[in-house]
């Protein structure tokens, strides 16, 4: 009797060890939780993420000589990493089953570190959202230095953002080191964009499928150069502001470089016909325009607008407002300008206007002046609602510079540009787009090696969203470059 009782309480000390361990992650018994997430880089934590984007591998900034990572949902089996150096990478196909089972669900992520001397921290999960939609499966920007001094190794290129590879589309090592510069995509099109070439190969080069045209744009009546371009959604009409830009430089810390347009005028190139014109403006008032943006619908043609400088002026009173004219497609004619945006009202100033493909929403950066928002710290992304004219400040933006930014085809997804990192070179950042008040945290483009943007010094460069690999490349580009460029004729004005 005696010998059961003892043998009784054995057991029942055998099975409450292993009940204990096994509430335990992976059978630790002696763990130490903090009431904490962990702090990772990048910064996934809470992120709203696409059912398509590549692993968003990442690095674990706490002490530890050992990690375990176990990404769990109640909809599908766990995916579980161990790593010695904190370094965190999702095999491709394994983080892609997770993200397909956990559409319009929560992913957590749990996290375990243990010091040398066996003990073990446990921190609260880290969790991500997958959208129920999907993102463009290509990003096509330029790569250069931060600065103005050179153009060296300057390329444009296209990432897959359902993995990590990258390809150049265009290596200006192969053209004599022209700078290129404002690739543009019809509706996001991976076969029809066009792209500008500055120095001995200059032109713009079209590209329709496989095939590139070289264009001189610029005619005899126009001042300066075809710079910022729109194309129509229509396909046949592109518009370009045509700017004469001037670069000056400070002599205050803080400040290096301010760019502003001399004058600027609008002008729309007829693919058909190769011809060009400027778009009149009947008001009696003298304007400088640039950053033109076709609806989506093709009707409207929206852009910024200031008043003609004078000799004198200080630049720190360049404002420009956002303004729009009504395009009859039939006829091609515009109608009066009318004011959409009065930014100098509240004394800002309007650049890079892009409105969402289901023509509701307008995302535009504003500033304190002129238009040349990548020097401006201050420079912040805000949503316009083309229905009611409201106007707000993004939760997406960080106390460094938002500038450049782009939708993709579906209206879902938002890609800017952001120097929120080190204030000096620009990533491209993510954000989910579900309304005015569903806009998910932002996140950078994700990298195979977590450290990629701590050694990376080059910055990326108008990000564009593009539907499909683009075929061609620099060598494409190259053998083009040998033409002869084919010059626009000038038609004269449309109203």
């Amino acid at each position: 009797m005696k010998l059961t009782k003892i043998f009784g309480a054995t057991e029942a000390l055998f099975i409450l060890i292993f009940i204990i361990s096994g509430c335990k992650p992976d059978g630790y018994i002696d763990i130490q939780h903090l009431w904490r997430e962990p702090v990772i880089e990048p910064d996934y934590s809470g992120v709203t993420i696409p059912v398509n984007i590549a692993p968003l591998n990442f690095i674990i900034k706490e002490d530890g000589v050992s990690f375990t990572i176990k990404a769990r949902s109640s909809n599908s089996s766990d995916l579980k990493i161990k790593s010695k150096d904190g370094v965190v990478s999702f095999p491709v196909k394994s983080w892609k089953k997770l993200l397909k089972e956990n559409q319009g669900q929560r992913i957590e992520i749990d996290i375990l570190s243990e010091d040398n001397y066996g003990k073990v921290i446990e921190y609260d999960p880290v969790y991500m959202h997958v959208a129920n939609e999907p993102i463009d499966p290509y990003l096509c920007y330029r790569l250069l230095y931060p600065g103005y001094e050179s153009w060296k190794e300057m390329k444009i290129v296209q990432r897959s953002l359902e993995n990590f590879h990258e390809s150049s589309l265009f290596e200006n090592q192969l053209l004599d080191d022209n700078c290129v510069n404002c690739h543009t995509f019809k509706q996001n099109d991976p076969g029809r964009f066009l792209l500008h070439v500055r120095g001995s190969k200059w032109g713009t080069y079209f590209v329709d499928d496989n095939e590139i045209t070289r264009r001189t744009l610029r005619t005899e009546e126009m001042s300066a150069n075809a710079v910022y371009p729109s194309w129509h959604p229509g396909g046949r009409y592109v518009v370009f502001s045509s700017n004469e830009v001037v670069q000056a430089f400070h002599m205050i810390s803080g400040k290096k470089n301010e760019v502003y347009d001399q004058s600027s005028m609008l002008v729309i190139y007829d693919c058909n016909r190769n011809e060009i014109s400027n778009i009149e403006e009947t008001d009696t008032v003298k304007y400088m325009e640039t950053f033109p943006c076709w609806s989506p619908c093709g009707n409207y043609l929206y852009y910024c607008r200031a008043k003609q400088i004078k000799k004198g002026f200080d630049y720190r009173n360049i404002k420009y407002d956002l303004v729009r004219k009504s395009f009859d497609q039939n006829l091609k004619v515009f109608g009066n300008a009318e004011i959409v945006f009065n930014a100098i009202e509240i004394n800002r100033s309007v650049s890079f206007p892009r409105i969402s493909p289901d023509g509701k929403y307008l995302v535009l950066t504003l500033h304190d002046y002129g238009t040349f928002s990548i020097w401006h710290k201050e420079a912040d992304l805000y949503l316009l609602n083309l229905e009611n004219g409201e106007i707000d400040l993004m939760d997406l933006n960080s106390a460094e510079t938002e500038s450049y930014h782009s939708w993709s085809s579906n209206g879902r997804w938002l890609v800017f540009s952001s120097k929120r990192g080190d204030g000096l070179t620009a990533r491209p950042y993510f954000a989910y787009f579900g309304s005015p008040e569903n806009i998910g945290k932002p996140f950078v483009l994700p990298q195979e090696t977590p450290e990629f943007y701590k050694r990376f010094d080059k910055t990326f460069n108008i990000p564009e969203f593009v539907t499909g690999k683009i075929k061609i490349g620099p060598r494409d580009f190259a053998r083009s470059s040998r033409k002869k460029s084919i010059k626009a004729v000038w038609s004269g004005s449309e109203k």
